[in-house]
């Protein structure tokens, strides 16, 4: 099986062959369509870790195998197949695995929410985080040049990073462009027709329900009236931010003290790949390791949300997760000359957030940016299903798969049950 795909993708790639016993083909990162990136899989992700990690879950090869038939060596050809969003088991259990037995391989492709999130079955749900959160690891080379840049901005003390997620595919996606100028309008628009489904954007209505991206000079409003002031250190993981300069010198005024990897990267590995999948990469860990996380769109942003489940995992770390909705209409007064509360009423908006603490997960905040409570084990558990495993399972699974080898058997107690720990 084949998937072309980017994180939660990879998990539910890996679930489906677990669903449907199948060998799992090393899926493809499809970053040709916006970062014309080739690197691929092999390119950022450990793939020995990868398969090692899961070599009890589900069996995973680098390339689609070769076959022989009559008398020739020859690549076996996988049949495509587009899965229906959001497909529950049933799908793959039938359709998809009798196509597979018809065909010996199957492409699954798009495979973007081509699984159902909520599984009512506890292992497929540790399934998914045991691939996110150990088993995707970037190579070693870039998990070394994140650390650095970590450690570089630690030595001057704390720093927030910032998902500035304005670009022009998710303000394409938005439809947000009345705050742009005539030629900006016709490339957003030019974008939203070749890439998005068609559909009546109205930018005001858009805007006041929450839907557009903050602009970088509200992301400033917003740390400013919960008390940041102009010496705090910010990390951005952005792309390029449409409409350049303007937008960002209102943020850059009320907090200097920006970097980004290119700024803080002294060894110029990036090189000129600091917005393909080795930027993001690095991008991402730096995130994931940073004393303050906030996103500044987490719709449709599979980066945000991973990096807010991520954090979630590793004990609960700081963010800051506006709610633009509830943010909408304080902003929308403030252009309007209604600047009187404004701070306090941001405030009081942010402090209703949960600051990256548990919380249960209601519809539609993704498995993904909150896998509380399924994925989080109890070292003291009444329930034996609930109880961490230890931390050197993987020995431990290879020690019993010897003793059942040799007829030595001297199994693990009946109530351990793989799970994250």
């Amino acid at each position: 099986m084949r998937c072309k795909t980017c994180s939660h993708q990879i998990c539910n790639a890996v679930l489906a062959a677990r669903i449907m016993n199948a060998t799992l083909v090393l899926p493809e990162l499809d970053a040709n369509s916006f970062w014309r990136d080739e690197s691929g899989f092999q390119g950022i992700y450990d793939v020995e870790h990868f398969i090692n990690s899961l070599r009890y879950d589900v069996r995973i090869v680098e390339s689609i195998p070769e076959i022989k038939q009559n008398g020739k060596t020859k690549k076996m050809k996988a049949h495509q197949i587009r899965p229906p969003r959001d497909a529950p088991i049933s799908w793959y259990t039938t359709f998809a695995l009798e196509k597979m037995k018809e065909h010996g391989a199957i492409y699954l492709t798009p495979f973007s929410h081509r699984l159902a999130e909520e599984i009512d079955y506890p292992e497929y749900q540790r399934l998914r985080c045991r691939v996110n959160y150990h088993a995707l690891r970037f190579k070693p080379h870039i998990m070394k040049l994140s650390e650095s840049i970590v450690r570089k901005l630690r030595a001057q003390g704390h720093f927030m990073s910032i998902h500035l997620r304005f670009e022009m595919d998710m303000l394409a996606f938005a439809g947000c462009f009345d705050i742009f100028t005539p030629k900006e309008q016709k490339i957003l628009k030019k974008y939203r027709e070749e890439n998005f489904a068609e559909k009546k954007l109205v930018y005001s209505e858009r805007r006041a329900i929450g839907k557009c991206p903050l602009t970088p000079e509200e992301v400033g409003l917003i740390l400013r009236s919960m008390g940041f002031d102009n010496s705090t250190r910010i990390y951005l993981a952005a792309g390029e931010l449409f409409g350049g300069e303007r937008f960002m010198k209102p943020f850059r005024s009320l907090f200097p003290h920006l970097e980004n990897h290119s700024t803080v990267d002294s060894s110029n590995e990036l090189g000129e790949n600091t917005q393909g999948l080795l930027g993001s990469a690095v991008d991402y860990m730096v995130c994931l390791l940073s004393d303050i996380f906030m996103p500044t769109y987490d719709g449709p942003s599979n980066f945000a949300n991973n990096l807010l489940g991520h954090r979630l995992y590793y004990g609960f770390r700081t963010t800051l997760r506006p709610d633009r909705k509830a943010l909408a209409p304080i902003f929308i007064n403030r252009e309007n000359g209604r600047t009187a509360g404004f701070e306090e009423a941001v405030r009081h908006v942010m402090l209703n957030t949960n600051f990256g603490g548990p919380h249960k997960r209601v519809s539609p905040e993704s498995f993904y940016t909150n896998s509380w409570p399924e994925c989080f084990c109890q070292t003291s558990s009444l329930n034996p299903a609930d109880k961490c495993p230890p931390e050197n399972i993987l020995e431990v699974l290879e020690s019993r798969m010897q003793s059942e080898k040799t007829g030595n058997s001297d199994p693990i107690s009946s109530n351990m049950t793989l799970m994250a720990d």
